[in-house]
Order: structure tokens, then sequence, then C-alpha cells
């Protein structure tokens, strides 16, 4: 039977994925005078990355002098519990200042301090005040200016476009191959270099505050192609998702929240977090809430609130008070950010305006009105700390001419990612990937495009219309289901092995869903599509969790509660082998330069 025709495009450098990192990555990659496609599997300006709502990192010192790139180096690595990329933390922090002034430079519009400069908020795990921030809309003023900025360079962008597979001649990239989701139109791109920049896997969880989009493509597509991932057990959960009514739980309740003065609460209206404050933050935590207060109101001599510990730790408390009976009605606990009236008297406009969409969300969605009510929220999956593993200067893969910035790539985070380093991850990697992606590109000539490898692709995507199964939304429920249960926020031995045993079902169940109609309009078949890369990264990351027996940042195990100093000396990378197998390896922890270690020490 003859197989559908194709539509090929050909590029120096095409990014696939047109969020923050893409945008920047198609920016600097044009610039350096090589052609450039960007490929999104959404509409252009409908990246996840507008739902990115605190600010973005940087260590200007706007808001306390104090302040500089070491201490954000230190804060990082400390957060991510020294699995970082260490080198990548020095780029970052001594970068992302001037990222968030480009940023400005191309006409993003941020918050003022009094004398005009840019103002920065207090967030998670940071110890000044350090988040560049749009009130609670950062993400989308961050896209607004980089597709603005973008529409002067050259570059073509195909919209709604997934692409299901890349290319490879001779060891290296030589493309990507995919469909358009309108009217199944398939698509073959040529390229020279190809960066990865699609974001996370929180569709693979039930509850999550990842939009639709987020089904672990640029993951799976490194590893089929032999490319290594490295932390796939560090998933991070947000503390605070809303959780009423159910047709909203998990959406995103920003940081800022908590950042502005917010409290949580249990059910006895307790602020249960200064029940559990670790060691290593005691100095700089609040002994009391006045102190708390103070900090978040902006007196840089007052110490940090409990609420603004990691997101791991205060997540883990978070869970705690819900499963020993001290949670709100409906399953999560209190965020209290109406209480700040008996400190300001014009609390309510204080909060609309820090808080536009929060206020907002709230009023519209669950009927609350925050500035004089408690918001219900609870624990949702945010973030993959874990992902390809890239060169820390390059961002280039293990596999030749594949690049890959923000949540796609590993090493920044380490165990746990800081509030507010996602965006400035964005801004300072996807500049670098589009950078080296465009060297790269310059270096090298176009590959040979195996076709059988292409008439393969188009095979394997229409399976799902020869078969009589059952539904691939069926099956992509249960998955959600099994890995909340198993696989999420607390882990144990029994729970992953059994996981890893219903991840075989659901592999043999994917294998026969069953698409009708046909490639015109059809979200069933775009599921089916999504499903083996959820299945594929949902083993790998139980597989991971199960190797780890120890807890450490966001990766928490009931069964070894306790970090092992042994388990902190190796990153977990995996790889398929030729066989298609996956390949597990502990791999050393790189020692950190001397200068960067004195940093470390004088900043605890």
């Amino acid at each position: 039977m003859a197989l559908p025709e194709f539509e090929t495009f050909e590029y120096d450098v095409i990014i696939i994925g047109a969020g923050g990192a893409g945008l920047r990555a198609a920016v600097e990659a044009a610039n350096a005078d090589v052609s450039v496609g960007l490929i999104c599997k959404s509409l252009l300006g409908k990246a996840h990355t507008v739902m990115a709502e605190g600010g973005i990192a940087a260590a200007m010192a706007n808001s306390d002098e104090r302040d500089n790139w070491k201490v954000h180096f230190a804060d990082t690595m400390r957060g991510g519990q020294y699995m970082n990329n260490w080198r990548m933390a020095e780029l970052h922090a001594k970068e992302a200042p001037m990222r968030v002034h480009e940023l400005e430079a191309w006409g993003a519009l941020f918050d003022r301090t009094t004398d005009g400069r840019i103002m920065q908020r207090n967030f998670g795990g940071h110890r000044y005040p350090r988040l560049a921030h749009v009130g609670d809309r950062t993400g989308l003023e961050m896209i607004r200016t980089l597709q603005d900025h973008s529409i002067h360079q050259q570059i073509d962008v195909h919209m709604e476009c997934t692409i299901t597979t890349l290319l490879k001649s001779d060891g290296r990239v030589v493309g990507a191959f995919g469909y358009e989701r309108e009217r199944g139109r398939f698509r073959l791109f040529k390229a020279k270099a190809v960066v990865l920049a699609t974001g996370g896997v929180g569709r693979a969880y039930k509850i999550t505050s990842n939009s639709w989009e987020y089904t672990a493509d640029g993951q799976a597509l490194a590893f089929n192609i032999g490319a290594e991932l490295k932390d796939m057990e560090f998933l991070q959960f947000h503390p605070t998702g809303m959780v009423w009514p159910p047709s909203v739980r998990g959406i995103l309740v920003t940081e800022s929240v908590r950042g502005e003065g917010g409290v949580l609460l249990n059910k006895d209206k307790k602020r249960f977090m200064f029940d559990d404050i670790p060691e290593l933050y005691k100095t700089q935590t609040a002994d009391n809430e006045e102190e708390g207060w103070r900090y978040v109101t902006g007196d840089p001599n007052a110490k940090r609130p409990p609420e603004l510990l990691t997101r791991d730790h205060v997540a883990r408390c978070i869970t705690r008070e819900i499963r020993e009976g001290r949670g709100s009605p409906h399953g999560g606990v209190y965020l209290d950010i109406a209480w700040i009236k008996e400190k300001l008297s014009n609390s309510d406009e204080h909060i609309r305006k820090k808080l536009p969409s929060m206020y907002h969300q709230f009023k519209q969605l669950a009927g609350i009105d925050i500035t004089k009510e408690a918001m219900e929220v609870g624990p949702t999956t945010h973030y993959m700390m874990g992902g390809i593993n890239v060169d820390a200067d390059s961002q280039m893969a293990t596999v030749p001419g594949l690049f890959a910035a923000g949540e796609c790539a590993a090493g920044l985070h380490g165990a746990n990612r800081l509030g507010g380093n996602s965006l400035s991850d964005l801004l300072v990697f996807g500049k670098r990937a589009g950078e080296y992606a465009a060297k790269f590109a310059r270096d090298h000539s176009h590959g040979d495009v195996d076709n059988d490898a292409v008439q393969k692709a188009i095979e394997q995507t229409l399976i799902p219309f020869g078969n009589t199964g059952e539904s691939p939304f069926h099956v992509q429920h249960d998955l959600q289901d099994m890995m909340q249960r198993l696989v999420g926020i607390t882990r144990t031995e029994g729970e992953m092995q059994q996981a890893l045993v219903e991840l075989g079902r659901l592999d043999e169940r994917a294998k026969s869903v069953s698409v009708t109609g046909h490639r015109e309009y059809n979200p069933a078949w775009h599921t089916s599509v999504d499903l083996l890369n959820l299945l594929n990264i949902s083993r790998i990351i139980a597989t991971c969790a199960i190797e780890r027996k120890e807890s450490r940042g966001a990766h928490f195990r009931e069964d070894y509660s306790q970090k092992d100093a042994e388990y902190g000396k190796f990153n977990l990378v995996v790889r398929k082998d030729e066989s298609g197998n996956m390949i597990m390896e502990r791999r050393p922890v790189q020692p950190m330069r001397s200068d960067l270690q004195e940093i470390i020490e004088s900043q605890r």
C-alpha cells in the first residue's frame, strides 16, 4: 500500500518548542545569520511559559544591595542539594542579569521601584529579593516580548505541528519528522542542527499545573535516538495548586502569593510551617510570625518566613498535614493572603495590584475573593529537574547536532529547582543553545536523510487507525492515575515496582489503541501519539526513582527517608542501546572548581 506523501522543509537550524527557551534560541540563531525553522505543538504564544507567574530570578541587587551572582549561585546549588551541574549554575547566576536587561531593552514592562529600577520580590530558597516580575504575569510578558522581537528576524514558524521522530545519519541528527495537527499532513524537516525546547512531563500525572502540551516529547525524542537523560527521578511537586472546584484541581497558585505575605494554615488555622524547619535553613528563617512579616514587607534585616522554604520541603509539609487529618475540607490546606489587612490599611488594593492573575483566577473559577478569604491549595505536579544531558556551555546533547534548553534539559537545578530559576534558565540557556546550534550548522553540511526511516515513522504514526482496541484516552487516564498514586510526591519500593508492572500492562494496551475517522481534526490520534512518549518516560522516572534509595530534594522515599552521602556522589544517567534496551549508569558528580567551592563555603 502506498504511504501518504509528505512536505519537505530545509533549514540550517530547527527549534522544536516555542516557549521561552525556544523563542530565545530562535532569536539567537537567526542573529547568527543561519536559516531557522521554529516548530510549535500549539499556537504561537500558547506556550506553557505564559503560566510562569512569579518572576525571573537574577541577582541585580535592586531590592537588596547585598545580592550578587555568588549568592545566587550558592542558593541554587544548596536548593539542588549539590546535585547540580555546577558549571551551569555558575553561568546561570552570572548571565541572568544580562538576559533580564536584554529583555527589558526589547520592550518588557517590569514592575518598578520608586527610583525606576526593576523591582524584585522574595521567593522560596532565595536569600534576598531576587525575582524581577510583572505582577504575577511574568511568563506572559516574557513570551509577548520575545515574540514581538522575533518577528523582526527571519524565522519561519510552523504552528500546531507535532514532531514524532528525530532522524540520524552518520551518528548525528539530520532532521525531524512529524505532522501538522489540523489537517494531519506529514512534514519532514531537514536540518544541520536541532534544538529541543519542549518543556516537561507533567501530563503523565493526574494532578498537574502543566498544560496539555507537556507530554515528555523532547525527552522521548532524544532518548529514542540514543541521547542520554539525567536525573529523571527528580520531579518537583509545587506546594500550591488549586484544589477546588475539581475542574481546576492542580492549576498553579504562584509562589508570589507567599512572597507577598501569604501564610499556610491547617484546618485549625495554625501556621504549621514553623513545626518543621530544616537545620540548613534555620539561621535564615523567622523565629516568629512577626519577623516573617517584616521580611515579606521589605525589611532586609528580617529573616525568611518558613512559607518560603524550598518547594520540596513545603510540599511535603502540606502533604503531612493532609495525611494526618489537619487538611481543609477539600483535601488541601489554606493559603491566606487576606490576613495582611491587619498590617496594611490598603490591603485589598495591594493584593489586586501585586497578584492580579491570582485575584481573577480564584474569583472566576472558585468564587473566592482572595482579598477577604483564604484559598484551598495542595501539591501539584509541576516541573521536571531531570531531562536531556547537555554540555553546560553549548547545551549540546550526547548526540552531535542535537541541543536542548529549558525544562527538557537537565543539569542546572539538581535535585530541586528554586522558584524563578526556570524563567532565567530559559533565557540564559535558550540563548546559548541557539548560539551554539548556529555555530554547529555553519561548521557542517546537511546530512543524508534515510527515506526508509521516514517511511517507518509514517507507518508507526498510522498504526492506531488500523487497530480495534480501546480509546487512547482510557489508557492515558489510567496512566495518569497510576503515576499519581505510585510514583508521586512520596514513594516506596513496593509501590514503584508495582508501577513498573502496571506500565507493562499499559504498554500492551497502548499498542492496540484504536482511532476512528481520519487524520483531520482528530484529538484521539494526537493522544495516541503522545501516549507513547508518556509511557516511555514514565518507565524511566519510576526506574530511576527505585534506583535512588534515599530522600533528596524533590525525591522523597518513605522507606529511605534520609539523605545518604553515597547517593550524593553520583547522578543517574540513562540511554537506549543499539538493541533498544535502557542502560542505566551511576555517573560521578564532577568535583567543583576550587573558587566555586570557596563561594559555597562562604555562603553557608
